[in-house]
């Protein structure tokens, strides 16, 4: 039963695997923007990496030199009893310059090993601010040339497909202007019919009149 579970679980995360390949092939970009926002992620990790090693760079130095310290106080302290012919003290002071002195050499291994982690931390995070500011150029091109191509796209598509299109507007506008223009002449034309045969009427009146 499990391996069938195991095998519908590989067969469903293939099928998806797929689609984002798919999905990638058929939008660059969109991949690319995906891609930058991991890599931001990625470098915030590490900056956050950084800022934990300056942190424990700074501790290491503090506990340094207290050690340091405190085994040269201890190693003064060990010269006086031993002057003094205080065995005792004297013992006690050597055995405790003994471990702040062991102290010391760790704290200073230990700060160097920081020191070292920091400085290839620091290389590694330039080497991410280079190439992420690398891949937002590279997307800035990229969207740049398939603004191109689809504008080159929108103007072959309007010569080639759309190309007598304005022409028959503009045929049909003239034509619709033509009608247009009829209409108003006749309309003038009618209206001015009556006025024009009476004016005629009346001079064909006053005709005969003249004669006599």
């Amino acid at each position: 039963m499990a391996n069938i579970f195991t095998r519908i679980k590989d067969s469903i995360s293939a099928d998806v695997h797929q689609l984002l390949d798919e999905k990638e092939q058929k939008n660059p970009i969109a991949s690319l923007n995906h891609y930058l926002r991991q890599s931001e992620l990625q470098k915030d990790k590490v900056k956050k990496l950084l800022e934990r090693h300056y942190k424990l760079r700074d501790e290491f130095t503090t506990e340094l030199h207290q050690a340091e310290d405190r085994a040269n106080k201890r190693l003064q302290q060990a010269n006086i009893a031993k002057a003094a012919n205080e065995s005792d003290l004297y013992e006690f002071a050597m055995q405790e310059y003994k471990e702040y002195h062991m102290r010391a050499e760790r704290m200073k291994e230990a700060r160097q090993n920081a020191v070292n982690q920091i400085d290839q931390l620091e290389r590694k995070y330039k080497e991410m601010n280079h190439k992420l500011k690398d891949m937002h150029l590279k997307r800035m091109e990229l969207m740049g040339r398939e603004n191109l191509v689809r504008a080159n796209h929108q103007m072959n598509k309007v010569m080639d497909e759309d190309v007598d299109k304005p022409f028959s507007r503009f045929a049909e506008l003239e034509k619709f202007i033509e009608n247009l223009e009829s209409k108003v002449n006749q309309a003038y034309y009618q209206s001015t019919f009556d006025q024009k045969i009476a004016q005629l009427e009346k001079e064909m009146k006053e005709r005969p009149s003249e004669a006599n």
